[in-house]
Protein backbone atom coordinates (compact mmCIF):
# COMPACT_ATOMS: atom_id res chain seq x y z
CA UNK A 1 0.00 0.00 0.00
CA UNK A 2 1.36 3.44 -0.96
CA UNK A 3 2.10 5.73 1.95
CA UNK A 4 -0.25 8.74 1.83
CA UNK A 5 1.16 12.00 3.19
CA UNK A 6 -1.39 14.74 4.00
CA UNK A 7 -0.84 18.13 2.38
CA UNK A 8 -0.85 21.55 4.02
CA UNK A 9 -1.47 24.76 2.12
CA UNK A 10 0.73 27.67 3.13
CA UNK A 11 -2.02 29.22 5.32
CA UNK A 12 -2.53 25.87 7.04
CA UNK A 13 1.23 25.60 7.62
CA UNK A 14 1.17 29.05 9.20
CA UNK A 15 -1.63 27.95 11.53
CA UNK A 16 0.39 24.92 12.53
CA UNK A 17 3.29 27.14 13.56
CA UNK A 18 0.98 28.71 16.13
CA UNK A 19 0.48 25.32 17.77
CA UNK A 20 4.25 24.87 17.96
CA UNK A 21 4.75 28.25 19.61
CA UNK A 22 2.03 27.47 22.16
CA UNK A 23 4.06 24.55 23.48
CA UNK A 24 6.14 24.91 26.61
CA UNK A 25 9.19 23.29 25.00
CA UNK A 26 11.14 24.37 21.93
CA UNK A 27 9.98 22.79 18.65
CA UNK A 28 12.40 21.55 15.98
CA UNK A 29 10.75 21.51 12.56
CA UNK A 30 12.45 19.90 9.55
CA UNK A 31 11.83 21.26 6.04
CA UNK A 32 13.01 18.90 3.29
CA UNK A 33 12.64 18.53 -0.44
CA UNK A 34 14.67 17.86 -3.59
CA UNK A 35 17.14 20.40 -5.01
CA UNK A 36 15.31 23.47 -6.28
CA UNK A 37 12.04 22.68 -4.47
CA UNK A 38 12.08 25.95 -2.51
CA UNK A 39 13.11 24.77 0.96
CA UNK A 40 14.98 27.97 1.78
CA UNK A 41 12.15 30.13 0.45
CA UNK A 42 9.50 28.34 2.51
CA UNK A 43 11.70 28.38 5.61
CA UNK A 44 12.29 32.11 5.25
CA UNK A 45 8.56 32.80 4.76
CA UNK A 46 7.67 30.82 7.88
CA UNK A 47 10.44 32.32 9.97
CA UNK A 48 9.46 35.87 8.99
CA UNK A 49 6.03 35.33 10.56
CA UNK A 50 7.61 34.90 13.99
CA UNK A 51 11.02 36.50 13.57
CA UNK A 52 11.63 37.04 17.29
CA UNK A 53 10.67 33.51 18.26
CA UNK A 54 12.16 31.40 15.46
CA UNK A 55 15.43 30.78 13.65
CA UNK A 56 16.58 28.83 10.61
CA UNK A 57 19.34 26.22 10.72
CA UNK A 58 20.39 25.18 7.18
CA UNK A 59 21.81 21.71 6.65
CA UNK A 60 23.91 23.14 3.78
CA UNK A 61 26.25 24.65 6.35
CA UNK A 62 27.51 21.10 6.89
CA UNK A 63 28.78 20.68 3.33
CA UNK A 64 32.30 19.29 3.44
CA UNK A 65 34.86 21.82 2.23
CA UNK A 66 35.88 21.56 -1.42
CA UNK A 67 39.42 20.56 -0.51
CA UNK A 68 38.08 17.66 1.58
CA UNK A 69 35.69 16.58 -1.17
CA UNK A 70 38.64 16.51 -3.57
CA UNK A 71 40.69 14.42 -1.12
CA UNK A 72 37.82 11.94 -0.79
CA UNK A 73 37.18 11.81 -4.54
CA UNK A 74 33.60 13.12 -4.12
CA UNK A 75 33.86 16.59 -5.66
CA UNK A 76 32.06 15.47 -8.81
CA UNK A 77 28.88 14.64 -6.89
CA UNK A 78 28.79 17.44 -4.35
CA UNK A 79 25.34 17.46 -2.77
CA UNK A 80 25.09 13.68 -2.28
CA UNK A 81 24.48 12.46 1.30
CA UNK A 82 28.13 11.56 1.93
CA UNK A 83 29.37 15.01 0.90
CA UNK A 84 28.03 16.48 4.16
CA UNK A 85 29.04 16.12 7.80
CA UNK A 86 25.90 14.33 8.94
CA UNK A 87 27.30 13.61 12.40
CA UNK A 88 28.01 17.31 12.82
CA UNK A 89 24.47 18.29 11.92
CA UNK A 90 23.03 15.70 14.27
CA UNK A 91 25.25 17.03 17.07
CA UNK A 92 23.97 20.55 16.43
CA UNK A 93 20.36 19.40 16.76
CA UNK A 94 21.19 17.59 19.99
CA UNK A 95 22.74 20.79 21.37
CA UNK A 96 19.70 22.79 20.33
CA UNK A 97 17.50 20.35 22.23
CA UNK A 98 19.29 21.18 25.48
CA UNK A 99 20.40 24.78 24.93
CA UNK A 100 20.83 26.70 28.18
CA UNK A 101 19.09 30.03 28.80
CA UNK A 102 22.45 31.83 28.89
CA UNK A 103 23.98 30.07 25.87
CA UNK A 104 24.40 31.09 22.24
CA UNK A 105 24.98 28.16 19.88
CA UNK A 106 26.73 28.89 16.59
CA UNK A 107 25.86 27.11 13.35
CA UNK A 108 27.72 27.18 10.02
CA UNK A 109 26.32 28.73 6.85
CA UNK A 110 26.89 27.75 3.22
CA UNK A 111 27.93 30.64 0.97
CA UNK A 112 26.91 29.80 -2.57
CA UNK A 113 29.01 32.62 -4.05
CA UNK A 114 32.17 30.79 -2.96
CA UNK A 115 30.68 27.26 -2.77
CA UNK A 116 32.05 26.81 0.75
CA UNK A 117 30.65 26.56 4.31
CA UNK A 118 31.52 29.29 6.82
CA UNK A 119 31.82 28.19 10.45
CA UNK A 120 30.12 30.11 13.26
CA UNK A 121 28.09 32.32 10.91
CA UNK A 122 24.63 31.80 12.47
CA UNK A 123 24.08 32.57 16.16
CA UNK A 124 21.15 30.61 17.59
CA UNK A 125 19.68 32.40 20.60
CA UNK A 126 18.06 30.59 23.53
CA UNK A 127 14.79 32.53 23.23
CA UNK A 128 14.04 30.94 19.84
CA UNK A 129 10.97 28.79 20.52
CA UNK A 130 10.94 27.34 17.00
CA UNK A 131 13.98 26.04 15.13
CA UNK A 132 13.43 25.49 11.41
CA UNK A 133 16.01 23.01 10.12
CA UNK A 134 16.07 22.86 6.33
CA UNK A 135 17.92 20.53 4.00
CA UNK A 136 17.75 17.56 1.68
CA UNK A 137 18.45 14.60 3.90
CA UNK A 138 16.75 15.24 7.24
CA UNK A 139 14.46 12.22 6.72
CA UNK A 140 17.04 9.89 5.20
CA UNK A 141 17.10 6.54 6.98
CA UNK A 142 20.66 5.54 6.18
CA UNK A 143 24.23 6.24 7.15
CA UNK A 144 25.07 9.30 9.23
CA UNK A 145 21.60 10.73 8.59
CA UNK A 146 19.57 7.99 10.28
CA UNK A 147 19.63 9.61 13.77
CA UNK A 148 18.52 13.03 12.47
CA UNK A 149 14.77 12.52 11.90
CA UNK A 150 14.07 11.33 15.47
CA UNK A 151 15.52 14.63 16.75
CA UNK A 152 12.89 16.64 14.86
CA UNK A 153 9.32 17.09 16.09
CA UNK A 154 7.89 17.19 12.57
CA UNK A 155 9.13 16.81 9.00
CA UNK A 156 7.57 18.76 6.13
CA UNK A 157 8.25 18.03 2.46
CA UNK A 158 8.11 20.94 0.01
CA UNK A 159 5.91 19.99 -2.93
CA UNK A 160 6.54 21.72 -6.27
CA UNK A 161 5.87 21.12 -9.95
CA UNK A 162 8.88 19.20 -11.43
CA UNK A 163 9.11 21.54 -14.43
CA UNK A 164 9.26 24.59 -12.16
CA UNK A 165 11.93 22.94 -10.02
CA UNK A 166 14.01 22.09 -13.11
CA UNK A 167 13.94 25.69 -14.34
CA UNK A 168 14.88 27.01 -10.91
CA UNK A 169 17.84 24.67 -10.73
CA UNK A 170 18.97 25.52 -14.23
CA UNK A 171 18.87 29.25 -13.48
CA UNK A 172 20.73 28.76 -10.19
CA UNK A 173 23.56 26.75 -11.73
CA UNK A 174 24.00 29.23 -14.56
CA UNK A 175 23.86 32.19 -12.18
CA UNK A 176 26.86 30.77 -10.35
CA UNK A 177 28.98 30.18 -13.42
CA UNK A 178 27.99 26.96 -15.17
CA UNK A 179 27.26 26.93 -18.90
CA UNK A 180 23.86 25.68 -20.07
CA UNK A 181 25.33 22.29 -21.03
CA UNK A 182 27.31 21.95 -17.81
CA UNK A 183 24.26 22.91 -15.76
CA UNK A 184 22.04 20.34 -17.52
CA UNK A 185 24.68 17.63 -17.17
CA UNK A 186 25.07 18.34 -13.44
CA UNK A 187 21.33 18.25 -12.92
CA UNK A 188 20.90 14.94 -14.76
CA UNK A 189 23.88 13.22 -13.14
CA UNK A 190 23.82 14.68 -9.62
CA UNK A 191 20.69 16.68 -8.73
CA UNK A 192 18.12 14.24 -10.12
CA UNK A 193 19.57 11.09 -8.51
CA UNK A 194 19.62 13.02 -5.23
CA UNK A 195 16.02 14.12 -5.84
CA UNK A 196 14.89 10.51 -6.26
CA UNK A 197 16.66 9.55 -3.05
CA UNK A 198 14.99 12.41 -1.18
CA UNK A 199 11.60 11.43 -2.57
CA UNK A 200 12.13 7.92 -1.19
CA UNK A 201 12.06 9.41 2.33
CA UNK A 202 8.37 10.38 2.03
CA UNK A 203 7.25 7.55 4.36
CA UNK A 204 8.98 9.42 7.22
CA UNK A 205 7.29 12.75 6.39
CA UNK A 206 4.41 14.18 8.43
CA UNK A 207 3.10 16.68 5.86
CA UNK A 208 3.68 17.90 2.33
CA UNK A 209 3.51 21.68 1.98
CA UNK A 210 2.60 23.81 -1.02
CA UNK A 211 3.69 27.45 -1.21
CA UNK A 212 0.82 28.90 -3.25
Amino acid sequence: MTHQVPTLTFPQACERLQTFLARSARTLLGIIGPPGAGKSTLSARLQALHSRQSQIVPMDGYHLANIELARLGRAGRKGAPDTFDGHGFRSLLERLRRQRDDEIIYAPEFRRAIEEPIAGAIPIFPQARLIIAEGNYLALDQGDWRPVAPLLDELWYVQVDPAVRWQRLLARHMQFGRSLQDAEDWMKNTDEPNARLIESTLPRIHFKVTQE
